[in-house]
């Protein structure tokens, strides 16, 4: 799976250069699956803001709004009880996951217990677009700091890459770079601190940062 691992979406033209790239065709020609499951887990987040990202509202045109040729949703909640032979193939039909923020915990825990995590080696040609916490899961660790689901047992996330990444850089009042340094303190992995201007592009293993913002490389 080819990974555009971002904190605020497909935000400026070098962004979206690397998703063409990475797709091998415009993205008007690509079908994309919606995955909202992080938000469930994150208080800040509910219906409305899950409806707007599937519905490629106001507020998501740096992800689902950027004009696939076809958007459907992945809600990973609901596929233990679907079966694998129906979503499966709904998986390996799309060109591209768009997967939001939220929790990472949750997301992370979902993507176990959905069975999802197990496939995504088995899909060399997927792009997975991820959003702050749809990024982030794909860490070894996220840092407490991030933790937002209650019943999360640690901080642990997939690990398919060997970096953490702490989003939204100077969006927030407590997302500073000070902030992500005493974050980035209390994780034996290296670290991206990136801004909505930024994506880290992985393919076959090698990170790319793709950056028309502010951005840094913390440890390691």
């Amino acid at each position: 799976m080819k990974l555009l691992l971002t904190s605020g979406g497909v935000t400026n033209p070098s962004i979206r250069a690397a998703l063409v790239r990475m797709l091998g065709k415009p993205v008007e020609e690509c079908h994309a699956l919606c995955v909202p499951t992080a938000q469930w887990g994150h208080p800040m987040c509910g219906p409305s803001s899950v409806r707007g990202f599937v519905a490629a509202g106001p507020g998501s045109p740096h992800l689902s709004g950027l004009g696939w040729a076809s958007l459907g949703v992945l809600e990973l909640t609901a596929l233990p009880t679907v079966g694998a032979e129906r979503w499966v193939p709904w998986v390996r039909a799309a060109d591209v996951l768009l997967v939001d923020g939220g929790d990472a915990t949750y997301l992370c825990h979902w993507l176990r217990e959905s069975g999802l995590a197990d496939l995504l080696d088995t899909l060399p040609d997927t792009v997975w677009v991820g959003v702050s916490a749809g990024s982030m899961v794909m860490a070894p660790r996220i840092g407490q700091y991030f933790v937002e689901w209650p019943s999360a047992p640690d901080d642990r996330t997939l690990g398919v890459v060997d970096f953490a990444i702490f989003p939204h850089l100077d969006l927030f009042p407590t997302n500073t770079m000070a902030d992500a340094e005493r974050w980035a303190a209390g994780l034996d992995v290296p670290a991206y601190v990136i801004d909505e201007q930024t994506a880290l592009a992985v393919v076959d293993g090698t990170v790319e940062v793709v950056s028309e913002g502010r951005w840094a490389r913390l440890g390691g």
